[in-house]
């Protein structure tokens, strides 16, 4: 994979240029902070008129406009906003808006590697994608440090595509830490398989399992919690660490010992079989099909799925639980929210 780092990065192609962040979200408010700090001459927050967040930009320093009002200056448009809305954003306001030979920007691929989005052929069409939150990007960044970066064209209608990809990743921190190329293509369908088959579907589904058993076998739902949810963050953080390795340098013997012997019991032939059936659909564009269908329809299905999901008992636990470790909401990062389980199922609904 081929990666790139500030000495790569000519910063004078991005720094000179009208660039607009489209949200002010985990990822907008670190994009749009970062640019500004970097020297970039021009950065605007677009923001509907009615959004809480634009106060907070201004309170940055920060100039804010509509998407309307931005659009029509933008050198460089960065389009932070959830995967289910971009679509009517490009159709109802950037295709017209955005003047010729402009650079659209994605941080993750989906609707252009599913041709939800088919941008004018004029306009550059390219990827800056932190690996990491918002938050992370935001801080690393003022510590000097940086977030890696994964940087793709979609379409080089320049030829300056690439070189103002790695321009603005570089701005934002990314070329202090590694910029590495991808296709709008493999970022996408790994980081849908990825959410879906274990960060967060495998995990989840796995975490809740286990409770259940230890429940249902007639443990206290508290044990329950503790050995099955609490614990996960000092294995994932070994994880995030020093891989497998550490992790297992870390843990007990006992606990190695285990580790080798039952996991493969639970994630079998099978299991694999399973997650070459979700790579398929994602690849194909079921996932992508049936997701964009839910959010037509005002997303029953899912709104249901959320509320039921929040009130599984090991919510309710856990809710009471963390509440006697105050030091987790300290630790939070900051779009990160310890909400107690009524707020919880409050807002499922």
């Amino acid at each position: 994979m081929q990666s790139f780092y500030d000495k790569d990065c000519d910063t004078s192609l991005i720094k000179n240029k009208r660039v607009v962040i489209v949200g002010y979200g985990s990822q907008g408010h670190a994009h749009a902070l970062n640019l500004h700090d970097s020297g970039v001459k021009s950065v605007t927050v677009a923001l509907p008129a009615d959004s809480k967040s634009r106060e907070k930009a201004r309170a940055a320093g920060l100039t804010v406009k509509t998407v309307e009002e931005a659009a029509v200056d933008a050198d460089v448009i960065m389009v932070l906003i959830p995967d289910e809305t971009q679509r009517a954003l490009y159709q109802d306001v950037l295709h017209d808006k955005l003047p010729k030979g402009a650079t659209l920007l994605f941080a993750h691929g989906f609707n252009i590697h599913f041709n939800l989005i088919q941008p004018r052929s004029d306009l550059d069409v390219a990827m800056v994608a932190p690996k990491g939150p918002g938050h992370l990007v935001r801080s690393e960044y003022q510590a000097g440090k940086g977030v890696p970066c994964l940087i793709a064209v979609a379409q080089d209608a320049s030829g300056n595509a690439k070189a103002n990809a790695l321009s603005y990743a570089a701005l934002i921190g990314g070329g202090r830490a590694g910029i590495l190329q991808t296709s709008f293509a493999e970022e996408c369908e790994t980081d849908l398989f990825g959410e879906q088959a274990v960060l967060c579907g495998g995990v989840s589904a796995l975490v809740k399992a286990g409770f259940e058993t230890l429940v249902e076998a007639g443990y206290q739902p508290e044990m329950a919690y503790f050995e099955c949810l609490h614990e996960l963050k000092l294995i994932v953080d070994l994880l995030y660490s020093g891989g497998f390795n550490l992790m297992r340098y870390s843990i007990s013997n006992t606990a190695e010992y285990g580790d080798y012997t039952v996991g493969e019991r639970l994630i079998t032939d099978a299991t694999k079989a399973e997650m070459r059936k979700v790579l398929t659909e994602i690849q194909e564009g079921k996932f992508a099909r049936d997701w964009m269908q839910e959010n037509q329809v005002g997303q029953p299905s899912f709104k249901a799925i959320r509320r039921r999901q929040a009130a599984h008992p090991i919510e309710e636990v856990g809710a009471r639980l963390r509440a006697m470790m105050p030091w987790l909401k300290a630790k939070a990062g900051d779009n990160a929210q310890v909400v107690p389980m009524p707020e919880a199922v409050k807002k499922a609904g």
